[in-house]
């Protein structure tokens, strides 16, 4: 096999592709404009191919030249991941994973547990659902995992979990009586507690009462987190809407109630990652750790 092409050619390549001229390429990449044509003129004689087209209004990649860039670009992401793996390696194996607030507090402790001893470190932010989403998508966090009805584009996702939100009262409170369940208007007029928005828990809430035909009232109050919303529930005067897995233990001491409602408040609980990115070999092994853990 003769000489290969290297990762810093098809990178001049493809910032010609974007930047439409060598001058513009090369304040791109930090280099003289010298160089990139020098660069250019190498590849196109190792590849014996007319890659690019020079003209007064600037310069663009001929057909053969996109042909080679299309191509080139998986050396690109796979020099990317490398630069990453290196990375990983230097810091420890350490695993970025961003969960949101359910999830991070009562399933991703439970999913380390179980995972062997010798695996990646993780560095673990709770947020909700959408910014776990943004600290993907940004390259922030490896993998993510998010309780929202929607993923954003960009990301892949893959559900490991079911989870159902209930509505949740203190004995006092007069839904703490209701035999029939609690019909969607009732339920959205409130008052209720509700998670901020951007929240997995508040969309789904959201979505469902859209569904029935309806919308949160005016009597909603917004706070930012699972156990400001509960405190403010034990007064008695307010209701909930949370998942189970929040507060199974306050149901089953009988200092919540779980009100029984028609609204349809099933939701799924995915794992998400950058579809741009290929995730590092520690993260990887993460996902199917993972995935192993809630198939059981």
């Amino acid at each position: 096999m003769g000489e290969r092409i290297s990762v810093g050619a098809v990178e001049l390549l493809d910032a010609v592709a974007a930047h439409g001229s060598l001058t513009a390429a090369a304040a791109a990449l930090g280099i003289a404009q010298p160089s990139v044509s020098a660069g250019l003129r190498r590849l196109e004689r190792r590849t014996g191919l007319t890659l690019v087209s020079r003209s007064a209004t600037g310069t663009r990649l001929t057909a053969a030249g996109r042909t080679v860039l299309d191509r080139g670009r998986a050396l690109l992401a796979a020099s990317d991941a490398l630069e990453r793996e290196i990375v990983a390696l230097r810091q420890g194996e350490r695993v970025r994973v961003a969960a949101s607030l359910s999830i991070a507090e009562y399933l991703v402790p439970l999913w380390l547990s179980g995972r062997s001893p010798e695996a990646a470190a993780v560095e673990l932010t709770v947020a909700n659902s959408r910014e776990v989403m943004a600290e993907v998508l940004d390259g922030r966090a490896d993998l993510g995992f998010v309780e929202g009805p929607r993923v954003a584009d960009g990301l892949r996702q893959r559900v490991v979990g079911d989870d159902e939100l209930l509505v949740v009262v203190a004995p006092d409170h007069p839904w703490a009586r209701l035999r029939t369940p609690l019909d969607p208007a009732t339920l959205a007029a409130g008052p209720l507690a509700v998670r901020e928005e951007g929240s997995g828990t508040r969309e789904v809430l959201e979505e469902a009462l859209l569904a029935a035909g309806t919308a949160l009232g005016r009597a909603v109050h917004q706070l930012g987190s699972t156990s400001a919303v509960k405190t403010m529930v034990r007064t008695g005067r307010i209701a909930a809407v949370l998942s189970q897995l929040t507060v199974a233990d306050e149901i089953a001491r009988g200092a919540l109630v779980a009100v029984p409602t028609a609204v349809d408040l099933r939701r799924r609980l995915r794992m998400v990652w950058s579809s741009g990115r290929e995730p590092s070999a520690a993260a990887r092994q993460l996902a199917a750790d993972v995935v192993s853990a809630t198939s059981r």
